[in-house]
């Protein structure tokens, strides 16, 4: 790479101002309306059972390909795209359903090594996983990590519109949003191992500090590779990004040791959200009212041998990304576990279902009469039962803690950057307050759309009676490409990484035209949608 062309990179990702919101939202709508369409496939003509070929192109077109064209070709007119996606769905939808469904389990347990298995293997697999697999969470996961990895590629291509590259200072992007909905969902996943602990009653702080250093030390060995290989190739990088030295591995691997640190802490705060947002408020105010921090950040030369001066982007940005880690905590904390039964779920406005006894006193007048003219006065009581009093609590199910999380973050994301509030402005590069509550607010909206999706289609998702007839509903609603995507994610993010690099080494990525950059771009996601369809498939799973 000639010192000429690296300057002509690094300009063509510096002094960027972003874009709109809106725009933004009809960008990633994409991924929801591909989920919608892959369950309407799935729902009416069990089009992804088997897996076949034609299958497995469909699924990878639907999930790969809508959001590569919705970010680059479609990116001025994402309606169009949309409007393609929803035809065929609503089509669809409107023919009546296929006759195959999954399979059931059996209701005999086979034998295993020629011998009949014990009460308790029968028992392990007819109770319900407490914590289920659920489709939404996959498909969600699966369409950030696949957003994530095509921007990664796609920005070095002219094809992929400058205002979706991140910020300089101030502003919003797509990538912008695709930094913070990566350490989101993160923390969703962090939440499962928290419950795990709850669960086992296992709460050691040397036990937990050593779990988080085990899924750091990969992530700080990536982040010195990258170091190293960014430092020595003298290839093209943005440093008021991170900074000179720093890196995204290094924010992720500091992420788990700052929560088990805190972990004793948060056992008491009855709401991560709430935490999160009152943490970045006092991060707001030290922007606010340390004198001249915010042109320290922004605009302050790099002193040599000075590590916070050169690296102040990722250190100060670090303490938005773990707010955003422990909202995203809080959010996996409402949503993993399974909902509660029917006599708890219960809809806004009514009282919980109490159970009514068979025989009522007031039913039947010679018993009631009976009762009040026979007994005292102190027996009244019993003959006229206090009727239960209404308590307005919120019902625990996912869909409406959805709802709930989804509206306090759009609400405290409105009023930050609303014109009669404290009218902040959004940066990633601080990681300001603006920045979490719009990613928050993104996040959990994404949720709820898929959520919303698997309810819809699937709505017996969750009613089977025992373990392995949920394990074959959960297969059948869950897209292979998205399940492969999300199972081995971080691995994948990093194989992403290794081909961009690759492909800007060999390939002028800036001179190209637009068929000629698809043409990479396609290829590029489709190696790395194979590689995760052949892990999943050999059942491989690659933990970082």
């Amino acid at each position: 790479m000639t010192p000429e062309y690296k300057a002509e990179k690094e300009a063509s990702v510096s002094f960027l101002g972003g874009g709109g919101i809106w725009e933004i939202n009809a960008v990633t709508f994409i991924a929801p309306a591909a989920a919608f369409l892959w369950a309407v496939l799935q729902t009416r003509q069990s089009f992804f059972k088997p897996y076949t070929l034609a299958a497995c192109l469909t699924d990878f077109l639907l999930h790969c390909g809508a959001i590569l064209f919705a970010t680059t070709v479609y990116s001025g007119s994402p309606q169009i795209l949309l409007g393609l996606m929803f035809l065929p769905a609503i089509a669809t939808s409107l023919q009546p359903p296929s006759k195959t469904t999954p399979q059931t389990a059996p209701s005999a347990k086979p034998e295993a090594n020629g011998k009949a298995t014990g009460s308790e293997d029968e028992a392990s697999d007819t109770a319900l996983d407490p914590l289920p697999i659920k489709p939404f969470i996959t498909a969600y996961r699966g369409a950030m990590m696949i957003i994530s990895c095509i921007s990664i590629l796609a920005v070095d291509f002219n094809v992929f519109p400058r205002r979706f590259a991140k910020t300089e200072a101030f502003g919003t992007s797509l990538m912008d949003l695709g930094v913070g909905s990566f350490v989101f969902a993160a923390g969703i996943v962090a939440a499962r191992q928290q419950l795990k602990e709850d669960q086992s009653q296992a709460r050691s702080f040397v036990n937990r500090m050593r779990t988080a250093m085990r899924h750091s030390t990969p992530l700080l060995a990536l982040g010195f590779i990258r170091l190293w290989t960014v430092k020595g190739l003298d290839y093209a990088e943005h440093v008021s990004e991170y900074g000179v030295h720093w890196n995204f591995f290094f924010t992720l691997a500091l992420l788990p040791p700052a929560i088990a640190f805190l972990q004793p802490l948060l056992r008491w705060i009855p709401s991560y959200g709430i935490f999160a947002f009152l943490f970045t408020v006092c991060y707001e105010c030290m922007l606010w009212f340390t004198p001249d921090l915010k042109a320290y950040i922004i605009l302050s030369e790099r002193k040599e041998g000075d590590f916070l001066s050169q690296n102040r982007e990722g250190v100060f940005s670090f303490i938005g990304y773990l707010a955003i880690f422990i909202a995203g905590m809080g959010v996996g904390l409402c949503i993993l576990p399974r909902d509660p039964e029917e006599e708890e779920a219960w809809k806004p406005g009514q009282t919980r279902k109490h159970k009514v006894s068979d025989k009522d006193v007031l039913d039947e007048d010679a018993d009631w009469l009976d009762s009040v003219i026979g007994s005292g006065v102190e027996n009244v009581a019993e003959a006229f039962p206090e009727p239960p009093q209404f308590k307005p609590e919120f019902p625990q199910t996912t869909i409406w803690l959805l709802v709930k999380w989804t509206g306090l973050w759009f609400v405290f994301a409105v009023w930050m950057m609303w014109i009669y509030g404290p009218r902040l402005f959004v940066s990633r590069r601080m990681a300001n307050l603006a920045y979490v509550c719009w990613v928050c607010s993104f996040n959990t909206a994404q949720l709820l759309l898929f959520a919303g999706i698997e309810q819809l289609m699937f709505p017996n998702l969750y009613n089977a009676k025992d373990r392995q007839t949920e394990r074959q509903r959960t297969q059948f609603a869950t897209s292979r490409v998205m399940q492969a995507f999300n199972r081995n994610g971080l691995a994948l993010f990093l194989l992403a990484n290794l081909l961009t690099g690759l492909t800007n080494m060999a390939v002028p990525t800036l001179h190209l035209g637009d068929v000629e950059a698809m043409a990479i771009l396609v290829t590029y996601i489709a190696t790395i949608c194979g590689v995760a369809l052949a892990l999943d498939h050999y059942d491989v799973s690659i933990k970082l």
